[in-house]
């Protein structure tokens, strides 16, 4: 099944994620398809940067967010 999720990337402590399509039996840095934007929390208020086309695109071709991205995605209007 392939999942639109974050990638954690940063050093420790101090999170930065990259949001990704992967396979869902990949593990959570690991192997991607591709990558749709990324997610800072570090920030005030948070930077969310996403390609609403692909993510859009892959969704309508059966790939599943995540609770959390699903969220972001809502909060950045690529979801109604």
């Amino acid at each position: 099944m392939v999942k639109i999720r974050l990638r954690r990337m940063g050093a420790k402590k101090a999170p930065f994620y990259r949001i990704v399509v992967a396979d869902s039996r990949y593990p959570r840095d690991g192997r991607f398809i591709e990558e749709l934007g990324y997610y800072d929390p570090m920030t005030e208020p948070a930077t969310v940067k996403v390609d609403a086309e692909k993510a859009k695109e892959w969704m309508k071709n059966g790939a599943q967010p995540t609770d959390t991205v699903k969220a972001l995605l809502k909060k950045n209007g690529v979801l109604d």
